[in-house]
């Protein structure tokens, strides 16, 4: 990864943004800006110079990870050493990521700083910079979907009627490690019966039903990047409704995939689904948007929802996953990860989508 590169471009964007200094403490960003990987760490900018802080747990980590910025050692509070050496650069405004710092750190920081600095919140600088992803970074989410597609073939092959949701999670997830995930990139959802009309229906102690439709949503995490799938299969023969209730909800999903591409705003991939669904009759159970970006995080921008304005461009990573969940009857999500290519998209994501009858 170019880090320096990286640090140049955030550089620029704090000097367009009229700020003198910035104080990073978001990890994902640290790992983005600088490499360094560890939990405890402060990076700040300021006067072209980058000052990486982070504690005694992390000197040796940090020295080898960290590039393009100069490493110390912080004898107390982090925030206490980042303030101590913004102070001595004489900035008067300093940036902070307004979307993370907590209130409570927000006021520790000010207590350290001279009374005439004054704190500047800005949302998203890094995160906008993150949207775009360059080639080796598409690589990493690239190689961390195909481990995650291959965990969908262990889960088909251990799901059948009374085995528990968690039992089938568990099995996905020591497949995943086994096959050399550094983790799960979010709580493993199996979900299965009425429990599929859950969105977010994480694995439970319910057990496998004889008859209905199971909702998998998994991901991993190689490299530090994540991937993320949704498949929805129907044990036993699935009836005439809940068929023709998969086919909407496939065809809604194709059709936001085919809607991928640069120069469209993120609301109109939405509205691709949403309107197949809508003109099924199936609209209202559709209570979620279309998709999200991912890469360090399993959530990041931009957003596939209505009303959002973000116009896509090459290189952004997405997942497409709508989804139809009828309350006391079950559901149906689908998802891919999609990449935005120069001229359209590739959907990174191996896996059939044809309806598996267990």
């Amino acid at each position: 990864m170019n880090y320096r590169a990286r640090q140049r471009r955030l550089q620029d964007a704090l000097l367009a943004s009229g700020v003198e200094a910035f104080l990073v403490a978001h990890p994902p960003n640290l790992r983005y800006l600088c490499g360094f990987t560890g939990s405890s760490g402060a990076l700040v900018f300021a006067r072209g110079r980058r000052v990486l802080f982070t504690d005694g747990r992390y000197t040796t980590q940090a020295r080898a990870e960290a590039e393009g910025v100069r490493v110390a050692l912080a004898p107390g509070p982090l925030l206490e050493a980042a303030a101590a050496w913004l102070s001595r650069q004489r900035a008067r405004h300093i940036a902070v990521e307004a979307q993370h710092m907590t209130l409570a750190t927000r006021a520790a920081l000010v207590r350290f700083l001279p009374a005439r600095v004054r704190l500047k919140p800005l949302e998203g600088l890094v995160e906008r910079q993150r949207m775009v992803k360059e080639p080796a970074e598409v690589a990493l989410i690239r190689a961390a979907v195909r481990l995650g597609s291959n965990l969908f073939d262990r889960a088909l092959k251990v799901m059948r009627p009374g085995v528990t949701e968690a039992e089938v999670a568990g099995e996905i997830e020591y497949a995943a490690r086994r096959a050399g995930a550094q983790g799960m990139s979010f709580e493993t959802i199996v979900a299965g019966g009425r429990r599929s009309a859950l969105p977010h229906g994480v694995a439970s102690t319910q057990p496998i039903p004889n008859k209905g439709f199971v909702v998998l949503d998994f991901g991993v995490i190689l490299g530090g990047y994540c991937s993320d799938m949704t498949r929805t299969v129907h044990m036993g023969r699935a009836p005439r409704q809940a068929r023709e209730m998969y086919q909407v909800v496939r065809k809604a999903q194709e059709q936001a995939v085919a809607a991928v591409r640069p120069g469209v705003k993120a609301a109109e991939v939405d509205y691709a689904a949403r309107q197949v669904l809508q003109q099924a009759g199936l609209g209202r159970y559709f209570t979620h948007s279309t998709g999200h970006g991912l890469g360090l995080e399993i959530h990041e921008p931009p957003r596939l929802g209505k009303d959002q304005a973000e116009v896509l461009t090459p290189g952004m990573v997405v997942t497409v996953e709508p989804g139809v969940y009828v309350g006391g009857r079950g559901g149906v999500r689908i998802e891919d990860v999609v990449v935005v290519t120069p001229k359209g998209c590739e959907v990174l994501t191996p896996t059939t989508k044809e309806l598996i009858e267990l």
